[in-house]
């Protein structure tokens, strides 16, 4: 897809010729080999993480004007189910897992594609073929251009803040939400980092060690009284285990419905069993308050869940690929490829920023105030075109950045 950020800008058309158009070039530039089953599956994930993230990312105004960070789960925990929905983190490591080593084996005809596309726009070998370090460091600075941006821009809001001396209660409130994508991004390039490595060993023994882990850590956590800072072991071996299965994947297994099935059934199984039986959260993402999280760090209830999720990707990727063949379809999940990192690191910034310029407004709706009836889950949804709006007008920028970029960097 790199080539479609290449092209001369054309003369005005009309609104309906120029995405006709648009979708027409993504189209034309998405090679035959192209694997849009898992592009849906990742532009999916995206989508839950940020829906749900603009869900249960809540703010509370105390009686002082303090901002402190709340959650609609901890007062109405009927809509727990929603972190089931829109907990998509695991699907998200899976086909990053699969996509970092079908770019590795130089067996993969989709690799060798998509690789060959990339070479002719960058002047880099196949990614199949360059040496394991060289492929880190251009997975990894790939993964990595979105942050400096951000750092930036929250440095600036923060100084701003400051300056107009909000209490640093309000100002870590809404500050942590925005760059808590931050966390999910150093565990992604760390395993990326260690995809050589995974592929030398066997990706299915990976994930069964990784998740070893996390029961170990579980037992000694809750059970053996033992230190606090043990949990943290399980936020790599926690994600490991999705991004080992879709090694796993891209290395042949998982090539029966009835396998995927499996993964469905038995990781479905033992969520219930370690939530109804053993006092796990039932809820799939962090509440305000609450002793226990799943997701940070991740527990074993987690990682079941994450199974599951895999499982139900494996059997809806082949409807999926076939929807993807719809043009107009498919031009909205490849730009949602191209960005998904931008969109993954942007995203809550969008509702913080929303949140930050309410301020003078005091108890908002939906944004300021506390999330204590169903009422607000109305309130936040009415939000969702404003923060989708300033996501898009981020996401222009970035892209208008790149494609300047991309302009000097040719013409040099």
């Amino acid at each position: 897809m790199a080539d479609l950020t290449h092209r001369r800008a054309a003369p005005a058309r009309s609104a309906p010729e120029s995405r006709g158009g648009w979708v027409r070039r993504i189209e034309s530039a998405t090679p035959p080999a192209r694997d849009r089953g898992v592009d849906a599956l990742r532009a999916l994930a995206i989508l839950g993480v940020v829906l749900g993230h603009w869900l249960v990312t809540a703010w509370a105004l105390a009686p002082t004007g303090a901002v402190h960070i709340s959650s609609p789960l901890s007062h109405l925990p009927m809509f727990t189910p929603l972190s089931w929905v829109f907990q998509t983190l695991a699907v998200f490591f899976f086909v990053g897992g699969y996509a970092a080593a079908r770019s590795r084996l130089p067996t993969s005809a989709t690799a060798t594609a998509t690789a060959t596309a990339t070479a002719t726009t960058r002047s880099l070998p196949p990614a199949a073929t360059r040496p394991a370090r060289t492929w880190v460091r251009v997975r990894t600075a790939r993964l990595l251009g979105p942050v400096v941006p951000l750092l930036l821009v929250w440095a600036g809001i923060v100084a701003g803040m400051a300056l107009h001396r909000m209490p640093f209660g309000t100002i870590r409130a809404l500050t942590l939400p925005a760059v808590g994508p931050l966390w999910f991004l150093a565990v992604f390039v760390a395993l990326t980092a260690a995809t050589p490595l995974l592929l030398r060993s066997r990706p299915l023994v990976t994930a069964a060690v990784a998740g070893a882990v996390v029961l170990g850590v579980d037992v000694v956590r809750f059970w053996l009284d033992g230190p606090a800072w043990l949990r943290w072991a399980n936020l790599v071996a926690g994600w490991l285990v999705p991004y080992a299965l879709g090694a796993a994947w891209a290395n042949g297994a998982f090539a029966s419905r009835r396998a995927a099935a499996g993964l469905l059934a038995g990781g479905t199984a033992g969520a219930v069993v370690l939530i109804a039986g053993f006092g796990y959260p039932a809820s799939m993402v962090g509440v305000t308050g609450a002793e226990v999280s799943n997701l940070s760090p991740p527990t074993l209830a987690a990682v079941c869940f994450g199974i599951a999720q895999v499982g139900l990707a494996l059997l809806v990727r082949d409807p999926l690929t076939r929807l993807m063949r719809r043009p107009g379809l498919w031009a909205v999940v490849a730009l949602a490829n191209a960005s998904a990192m931008t969109i993954f690191l942007w995203h809550q910034t969008a509702l913080t920023v929303t949140a930050v310029a309410a301020l003078r407004f005091g108890d908002v709706p939906g944004l300021l105030s506390t999330p204590d009836e169903p009422i607000w889950l109305l309130h936040r949804l009415a939000w969702f075109p404003v923060l989708t709006a300033l996501l898009s007008i981020i996401w222009m920028s970035v892209f208008a950045k790149r494609r300047f970029n991309d302009r000097v960097s040719s013409s040099a």
